[in-house]
């Protein structure tokens, strides 16, 4: 090594060695040093610790005389809270079964888990999936994965096909007029690939020497965790810190006969038979996105909506795929909630009876041979133990409350994805927060904290639409509307036109704040492979882009995506947005 290096790993040792000294200070611990490089033969004395530790850096910690570690193990059991317990117990230091338990085998779980022990730590995960009212129940991987993004995007293809074909014989391709959609095919083809997905955690945990442990996980105290198994039986173990990783499930209406007669996305992915005649409630991007490929694989698809479609994203846009589903076979009840649902016939299919009520007081009945209900969905944390350990949850809704970090009031535990308080619905948002976690408990020197800013996400509707940052609404109410200027513009796709397909159907809008030199605060494209197109522009989103940024990037022609390039006409000119080809 050069003198350079040598100097240069001296003072980073120097820095660890007064780091964990101000903690000790800062906590009134007594302490004693022996520095090492200061003593006649401190090389010697250095060996003999060396094979005694096993650990040839410094500071070299011990407690009571037991050894804990470096400045890292010190740090780390300050921060769950176990560096206490080993001061006062003079007789033995606290040991712990497990460096990190994680609860829940989802996305983030998972994330959590495979990244600890990529950092050398002895993990343990806890995974079980309670059945549905049906019975429904999947493999590890978490809802994505099962019940999830992955089968609803396949399913959303699946219906993309069936256009394709239409469009098929305008291209020159021999397509019989006839052509029919086999749901037995799908859905086993789908479950086939979730299946191999399973498979490749469980390989991967193994792999990574993660103990899996398929039981229900319930936390004790602050440290220890209980598992029961299916056959009752039940695991316990100790932790230095716990991750809570639940997750969510979907919600039921408050009716009679919604347990006993509906079914939620926990069940249609696997449904061992064609749904037929389908009823959605609920306008979330579950219920449309599940209407879109119900209809388009050829099924008679109604979505009932209390009030408006998507809320939270963008009403312009959201309308606007609702118009397109509307056209193109999704009917709509709007303004009206079920009351009542009766079994008519049972069978796979059955038949059922539902009765709403409109805003106007009116009922409306109408069958229906399937009921999907996507009205929200409710975290995990219910019966697994979190009064135990006195985590606190919001008081209203039962997300757990996490700060920055995502550690809860106990600091020794975390929770990441869903189920914590203001976090976005989403994977990869679960899976990030999962890594960074695990680098901040084990990997020195490690800070980086999740940036819930301008994450991008896309709703696989017959149309998709996909967004970046603020929706016009929320930019309006946070800058007001003189503050932002909207460039929008209509889009044709090329391929579109020899099918002779709608114009001035797709769209894409940008929202600049004029406060910031127009910096793009709003993304928002409707449009078909509108998750390919917002992903590239998430980047540019991220680090600041102006509106005169998108203008000076030369677009790829012909696509979609360059449309953003071009925008000119602002919603404050009143000027005309269409256009006319492509």
């Amino acid at each position: 090594m050069s003198k350079r290096g040598i100097a240069l790993r001296k003072h980073l040792f120097s820095l660890c060695w007064q780091k964990a000294k101000d903690l000790l200070r800062t906590l009134s611990v007594k302490f004693e040093t022996v520095e090492l490089d200061l003593i006649e033969k401190g090389n010697s004395y250095q060996e003999a610790l060396k094979e005694l530790s096993g650990q040839s850096t410094v500071p070299n910690i011990f407690i009571h005389g037991k050894h804990l570690g470096g400045c890292d193990s010190l740090l780390t059991a300050h921060g769950n809270s176990s560096l206490a317990d080993m001061i006062a117990n003079k007789s033995d230091m606290v040991k712990f079964d497990y460096d990190l338990v994680v609860i829940g085998g989802g996305s983030g779980g998972l994330a959590a888990a495979k990244e600890a022990a990529q950092l050398g730590k002895k993990v343990a995960l806890f995974d079980f999936v309670k059945p549905s009212p049906l019975g429904t129940t999947w493999g590890i991987g978490g809802t994505c994965v099962n019940v999830g993004c992955i089968p609803k995007k396949l399913m959303h293809q699946a219906s993309l096909l069936g256009e394709s074909i239409d469009d098929a014989k305008h291209y020159g391709w021999n397509v019989p007029d006839q052509v029919s959609h086999n749901w037995e095919t799908m859905k086993n083809a789908i479950q086939d690939h979730i299946g191999s997905l399973n498979w490749g955690y469980r390989v991967q945990l193994r792999d990574k020497k993660v103990n899996y442990v398929n039981a229900y996980a319930e936390i004790v105290d602050k440290h220890t965790i209980k598992g029961t198994k299916k056959n009752k039986s039940e695991v316990k173990m100790t932790t230095g810190n716990i991750v809570i990783a639940t997750g969510e499930r979907p919600r039921y209406l408050d009716i009679p006969g919604s347990q006993e007669y509906t079914i939620t996305s926990d069940d249609l992915f696997s449904l061992p038979y064609c749904p037929g005649k389908t009823l959605c409630v609920g306008a979330s991007y579950v219920s449309l996105e599940c209407a879109g490929f119900l209809a388009g694989i050829g099924l008679d698809t109604t979505v009932m909506v209390r009030s408006i479609l998507l809320r939270g994203f963008d009403q312009q846009c959201a309308e606007m795929i609702g118009s397109y589903m509307n056209k193109h076979g999704v009917k709509f009840i709007r303004g009206a909630v079920p009351i009542k649902i009766e079994e008519i016939e049972k069978g796979q299919p059955g038949r059922y009876r539902v009765t709403a009520k409109s805003n106007d007081g009116s009922e409306i009945v109408e069958e229906y041979n399937t009921i999907l209900v996507a009205v929200g969905r409710d975290p995990c944390t219910k019966g697994i133990g979190v009064e135990n350990a006195q985590v606190q949850l919001h008081e209203k809704n039962s997300r757990v409350l996490v700060d920055a970090e995502e550690r809860t009031n106990i600091p020794n535990i975390y929770a990441i994805g869903d189920i914590g308080e203001g976090r976005p619905e989403l994977t990869p948002v679960a899976i990030q927060a999962g890594k960074l976690l695990a680098r901040r408990l084990f990997q020195e020197g490690f800070s980086t904290t999740v940036d819930y800013e301008n994450i991008a996400t896309t709703v696989f509707t017959p149309l998709e639409y996909g967004c970046i940052g603020y929706s016009e609404e929320a930019a309006i109410e946070k800058f007001g509307e003189d503050n932002i200027e909207v460039y929008h513009s209509y889009f044709m796709p090329l391929e579109w036109t020899v099918p002779h397909r709608e114009e001035n159907t797709c769209y894409a809008k940008l929202i600049c704040n004029k406060q910031e030199k127009e910096r793009v605060i709003g993304f928002h494209v409707v449009g078909p492979n509108a998750g390919e197109i917002t992903q590239g522009y998430a980047i540019a989103m991220r680090k600041g882009a102006t509106k005169e940024d998108f203008d000076s990037t030369i677009g790829i022609h012909p696509t979609c995506s360059e449309t953003f390039t071009t925008l000119q006409v602002t919603k404050r000119s009143g000027e005309s947005a269409e256009v006319t080809g492509c």
